[in-house]
């Protein structure tokens, strides 16, 4: 028996640094990255995440606005809509002068405001008096750099780091670090106004107003690595780049509206946080997966984004699968779990994965990037028609499948296992790639190598779409091939996976094949996949839509119930909105639109009771109360990608939406609009050079479909 652990006085419980319940703000372009706090401040606080960070260092690990000799209240923030700037509107607090106030509270309005463009980050502080009479105050701006990797940051502990050097006390002041990498690293916080006094991470700076008189500060910190030498904009040059920028993304996008403004609040959001996300690389387009721990190329993420965006913008599709085929593995590399062929996990910059200290520099423990590359490849080609792009991507899809067939396979059974080489690599490989994640019915954890049940409709995804390519490039051959393995992938997995009491498929098979009979959402993928024997998809999804499963706010990645489920848990019980995407789109798949809206009611619900309306990366996975809001997840990432792109699919979803661009035709089969939601229009559609507008209305027993708009040759289909 385990022995039972009591928690009493004689106990002492130890403490990590807690995160603040107050949320978090973050401005993000290219590499660079901003978190803070409300007010705007980075606090210095042991192991919190606020900073600068660009390159995959923060460099600046504090900057905190002090008023006086103390902090000012503040009244409001937001990020702007279109996630282009920062504002915060701060205000003084009862000032004191031989014990009678001097200075009332809100005399003093201090709006501050920020914005972010590769690499520097630019501030604008506006003190206004509104008092009658003059006002003299100091502003102090205290600032310092760990520059810390973005590891250390998250936890990680290293033997040894490199050396601060002698920082330049003037204006502008210039932070250094040299790293064991050799590569010098610097800050440099420069003001518009010289400061009245400058020291070792202060700007000091005294105002005196007049009556109802302004007075404007700004600061710009540039991020430096070996012999640049930066310099940061305005603040009005670099809004108006960021600005620019939003508007020729809104010209060629995709934009969805509807009869529901909080719906529409919903998806601006996702929209512009796609926009901050979407990351311009020398290969194309690539969603960064997530702020703050994320924001870098994720394999997998990007993979998936770019599914759940598809219909509505393939060019992202069109970058992540050239990024991706760029950095495909071509050598077995067991330090960074690759092979050739296998797509990328993950890659990173900075110290740590430049010294090897992290196997992450580029990494490829996934077991499921690889299928869904192909995967990815099918699906664009069916969305664009671009023959052209898919016969210069034909060897990487090779690869991949090469890899899927022998490296993915280690036992030669058909499915694709994994087990880490990697020392420090992950040892769980799926997307629920925590150390508990895969686990049998008593709780204990399966053993490698693993062959967990979404991969496996990855992967007949996989076989199916590369034998239409084949065919569309005359390999008639390699398409009978593929469509076999195919067939033989889908009648071993329901002889292997099916879990007839349970009403679903097994979450893995271990290293011995015995299944892990655990209800969970991945038994989803495989709907979203078409893997599912036809007449078990309607079990599946009673199951997934049971009450173990769906808690109000989405279903739940474990049901409740099982051994290891934990509501408060990354994996094993938590709600993540992507995964919910995908489970909807799985049941329309099977013509459940039905169910598909009641996970998009719930997303829905979700996006009204949390911030800016941000579906963050997960929730916990608690039952909803009655009058109570969700419980969020402390650490989870806000904005994240795949997060964002969730209302995309969810909405393909309900509406039955297929696009066939060789067919040049627009389907739309056994359409469903949520009861809240009486009419939405979808404008900017391009398929295959044609562009279209359209109107879906809901009427008592379907869903009307209006073209508003049509130029060019295209067909619109509506199937009840």
């Amino acid at each position: 028996m385990p022995e039972t652990i009591r928690l009493d006085e004689r106990y002492s419980i130890v403490s990590e640094t807690e995160r603040s319940i107050a949320p978090l703000h973050v401005l993000k372009h290219g590499d660079s990255f901003a978190v803070f706090d409300p007010h705007g401040d980075m606090t210095s606080a042991e192991a919190g995440e606020h900073g600068l960070y660009h390159a995959g260092t923060r460099f600046l690990s504090r900057l905190e606005l002090g008023l006086a000799a103390g902090r000012p209240l503040l009244l409001s923030s937001t990020i702007s809509e279109d996630n282009t700037a920062f504002t915060a509107d701060l205000t003084n607090p009862d000032v004191l002068r031989d014990g009678r106030i001097a200075i009332p509270r809100g005399t003093l309005h201090l709006f501050r405001s920020r914005v972010l463009w590769d690499g520097r980050f630019v501030e604008r502080l506006r003190v206004s008096n509104h008092a009658l009479h003059p006002i003299e105050v100091t502003i102090a701006l205290r600032f310092d750099a760990d520059f810390a990797d973005v590891f250390e940051v998250r936890g990680t502990r290293r033997a040894r780091r490199g050396m601060r050097l002698p920082a330049a006390a003037a204006t502008p002041a210039v932070l250094r670090y040299r790293g064991l990498d050799g590569i010098e690293r610097r800050t440099r916080i420069e003001s518009g106004r010289p400061p009245d006094r400058s020291e070792e991470g202060r700007f000091v700076f005294r105002l005196r107003l007049e009556p109802h008189a302004v007075e404007d500060i700004e600061i710009g910190v540039s991020c430096e690595l070996a012999d640049e030498r930066r310099a940061a904009p305005p603040f009005d040059e670099v809004l108006a780049r960021l600005k620019e920028r939003v508007g020729v993304r809104r010209e060629r996008e995709c934009i969805i509206v509807s009869s529901n403004e909080s719906f529409n609040r919903w998806f601006r959001r996702s929209s512009a946080d796609l926009g901050m996300m979407i990351t311009e690389t020398p290969h194309g387009p690539y969603p960064y997966a997530g702020i703050p721990w994320f924001s870098t190329p994720f394999g997998r993420d990007g993979l998936i984004t770019a599914l759940e965006l598809l219909w509505a913008a393939p060019d992202v599709a069109r970058g992540v699968l050239t990024f991706l085929a760029e950095t495909q593995a071509t050598s077995v590399d067991d330090a960074r779990d690759a092979q050739p062929g296998k797509i990328l996990h993950e890659l990173r910059g900075g110290e740590m994965a430049e010294l090897g200290e992290i196997p992450f520099g580029r990494y490829y423990g996934t077991a499921d990037a690889t299928p869904l590359f192909v995967m990815l490849a099918d699906a664009y080609f069916e969305r664009t028609g671009d023959t052209p792009f898919i016969a210069r991507l034909w060897p990487h899809i090779l690869a991949a499948l090469d890899w899927m067939g022998g490296f993915g396979d280690i036992d030669g059974d058909g499915f694709i296992e994994y087990a880490r080489r990697s020392e420090t690599g992950l040892v769980q490989q799926g997307w629920k790639d925590s150390g508990d994640s895969i686990f049998h019915a008593d709780g204990a954890l399966a053993e490698p190598p693993i062959a967990v049940c979404e991969v496996q409709g990855y992967a007949y995804a996989a076989w199916i779409g590369a034998a239409r390519l084949a065919l569309v490039l005359g390999s008639r051959h390699l398409a009978d091939e593929w469509r076999a393995r195919a067939a033989a992938l889908q009648a071993r997995f329901e002889e292997a996976f099916w879990c007839e009491d349970l009403g679903t498929y097994a979450l893995a098979l271990d290293g011995e094949k015995r299944p892990c009979r655990v209800r969970t959402s991945n038994a989803g993928h495989c709907l979203l996949t078409g893997l599912v024997r036809p007449d078990r998809a309607q079990r599946v999804a009673e199951t997934l839509l049971a009450d173990a499963s769906s808690a109000g706010w989405g279903i739940r990645t474990v049901a409740a119930g099982e051994w290891r489920y934990n509501p408060m848990s990354y994996h094993n019980g938590s709600i993540w909105p992507h995964d919910n995407a995908l489970v909807a789109a799985g049941l329309a798949r099977y013509g459940l639109t039905g169910a598909a809206s009641r996970v998009m009611h719930a997303m829905f619900e979700l996006s009204e009771a949390v911030e800016l309306h941000r579906l963050p990366e997960l929730i916990c996975g608690f039952h909803r109360r009655g009058g109570s809001g969700p419980t969020l997840y402390p650490v989870a990432c806000a904005p994240q990608a795949w997060a964002s792109g969730a209302v995309y699919l969810l909405v393909a979803a309900c509406l039955g939406l297929h696009i066939d661009a060789i067919q040049r035709r627009v389907s739309f089969s056994r359409a469903v609009l949520p009861d809240r939601i009486d009419w939405l229009r979808i404008a900017n559609l391009s398929v295959a050079g044609a562009e279209v507008d359209l109107l879906l209305t809901r009427h008592a027993y379907d869903v009307g479909v209006t073209v508003l708009r049509r130029t060019g040759d295209v067909e619109i289909v509506a199937v009840q």
